[in-house]
């Protein structure tokens, strides 16, 4: 049977027995004498016996009732002897290379002990937001109680990381012309604070407030809890500080939400115009919207919605919802500031960041199909005439002075003969095959030189059939002041002179000596006109004067 003493070291009681208490006396001796001669000496031994002090806390958490010998050598082992702790300190040593090894433990028992310390203030907690002490979201709140620390620091600690970085370090960044990472951390910074407000719980109820003060769940603490937050509600006097700060935060908090609001209302109206010209394409006819901005060529979404029409779908969809998330979690944040919902629960939140994410990692894929498509429409409409044409093409242009102004989604070969409606097998005309979506499709064609022509009447002709409307005959003064156009009525190749082909005149009456240019043409935003013909005739192209045409009728 031994004897037990009742110690006070640091401030706490403990019970040690004689055997124990004798070995830890002559360890704090040694500590006192061995850093007595060195400045500070005082308070490194008295950091020692804080330390010793917390180990004994941790035997006593774990059950201990008395102290024994062997866990106070247990202690001078962990902690190390005076000597040991002297070298460690600045003494000088020859066999420094044959100390290392204490070093290292001394490092590893000042790790240890950090680690100790961290899971001695940690221990049976819960990491909450702190809905009792929340400036904004109660983040950094509920790391303090976690760590059992002032949120104060923290937020000051949060704000001065902030600022300082960009007060001083982002500068060199800057300089360095690296000024978009001062953006990108800056957005990090805010976005990570917003994943943790929506990551972390928010203790609502008395037992979670438990949970994260580190407190034992009873009937009791339950109903402290419950009282505490009763008296909480009533008005505190705050002190000088803390009151500043609370302003400064609500009026952040307040430029916050009016911001948001507006951001809100940027997304609503971004949100109401692609759905509004969605619905508009897809359910008002070709002719109605013909002539305004709402149309998948517009868009520059045919090309690919031709191809690969899942590309524009999936491109569209993800657009709607990473626009839809935001706005929603913006106008709900707004509701639940004005009392009128409720706050969505962190696996609402959870679940609407996840779709959102994925929303946006498939606009890109999406994104990048419909470029491809536009940007390989793009070169062909630049292709060089040579790059393409035939020698019986460019021959018959040659001959007949004709030029290519635009062609889309139309095959190379486009001069024909063994239709002519003359019968004559050799004839060669103009013969457009077309595919490709409709307002996308077109093939136009023109005089070359056109034809120089005094004030009067003339007549504009050509032999021409199509299998549907859109394409157009069409004369033009070289100084832009006329244009005139003609729409060749369709009736594939049925009826007409034979094999489809008719005659077509219009007239046109010019003011003054000019260059008048000639031509045929499908495409919709000269023509004005949708094109839905997929294949077109032409030949014979002629310019008369309307007067020698009535003098060649008498005649």
């Amino acid at each position: 049977m031994k004897k037990n003493i009742t110690i006070n070291l640091c401030g706490r009681l403990f019970q040690i027995d004689e055997d124990a208490y004798e070995l830890l006396q002559q360890y704090i001796d040694s500590l006192r004498a061995s850093f007595g001669k060195q400045e500070g000496g005082e308070e490194i031994a008295d950091d020692i016996e804080e330390r010793i002090a917390e180990l004994f806390d941790e035997l006593k958490a774990k059950g201990t009732v008395a102290i024994n010998i062997d866990h106070v050598k247990d202690i001078i082992t962990r902690i190390g002897r005076p000597e040991e702790l002297a070298d460690d300190n600045g003494n000088d040593n020859p066999n420094d290379n044959e100390n290392r090894g204490h070093r290292y433990d001394s490092f590893r028992t000042a790790a240890q002990g950090i680690r100790d310390n961290v899971r001695a203030r940690t221990k049976g907690k819960r990491l909450y937001r702190n809905p009792n002490d929340k400036l904004l979201a109660g983040v950094l709140s509920g790391f303090a109680a976690y760590t059992g620390t002032d949120a104060t620091w923290w937020r000051i600690g949060y704000a001065l990381l902030l600022l300082g970085s960009n007060l001083f370090v982002f500068p060199l960044f800057k300089l360095f012309h690296f000024g978009g990472f001062i953006f990108h951390f800056n957005l990090a910074f805010v976005l990570f604070y917003i994943v943790l407000a929506i990551a972390m719980p928010e203790a609502k109820k008395p037992k979670e407030v438990l949970e994260m003060e580190g407190k034992d769940v009873t009937p009791q603490t339950l109903a402290d809890v419950v009282v505490e937050e009763k008296d909480r509600r009533q008005p505190v006097q705050k002190g000088h500080m803390r009151g500043c700060l609370s302003v400064l935060l609500k009026m952040l908090v307040g430029l916050f939400v009016a911001i948001a609001a507006v951001f809100g209302l940027v997304l609503l109206c971004c949100f109401l115009l692609i759905v509004g010209t969605l619905i508009f394409i897809f359910t008002v006819p070709g002719e109605i919207r013909h002539g305004l901005p709402f149309d998948l060529g517009d868009l520059n979404l045919a090309e690919a919605y031709y191809f690969h029409p899942w590309a524009v779908v999936l491109f569209v969809a993800s657009l709607l919802l990473a626009l839809f998330i935001p706005l929603y979690a913006i106008g709900h944040m707004l509701l639940s500031k004005a009392g009128r919902v409720h706050p969505m629960s962190t696996a609402q939140r959870i679940a609407w960041i996840v779709v959102w994410l994925v929303s946006l990692f498939a606009i890109f894929p999406s994104g990048g199909a419909i470029m491809k498509y536009n940007e390989w429409s793009r070169f062909e409409r630049q292709a060089e005439v040579s790059d393409w044409m035939t020698d019986y093409a460019r021959d018959y242009l040659k001959e007949h002075h004709l030029k290519i102004d635009s062609r889309h989604h139309c095959y190379d070969d486009f001069v024909k003969s063994g239709e002519y409606f003359t019968g004559d097998t050799t004839m060669a005309y103009i013969d457009v095959e077309m595919w490709g979506p409709e307002g996308q499709r077109h093939f136009q064609l023109s005089s070359k030189y056109g034809q120089e022509v005094e004030e009067g009447a003339y007549i504009v002709s050509c032999n021409v059939r199509a299998d549907g409307g859109g394409v157009c005959l069409f004369a033009q003064a070289f100084n832009g002041s006329y244009t005139a156009m003609h729409s060749v009525p369709a009736q594939g190749k049925e009826g007409g002179l034979g094999n489809g082909w008719q005659h077509v005149e219009m007239e046109v009456k010019i003011d003054g000596p000019t260059t008048l240019y000639y031509g045929i043409s499908s495409d919709p935003k000269f023509t004005k006109v949708p094109c839905k013909a997929k294949w077109f005739s032409a030949a014979d192209f002629k310019v008369e004067k309307k007067e020698e045409l009535k003098n060649e009728e008498l005649q």
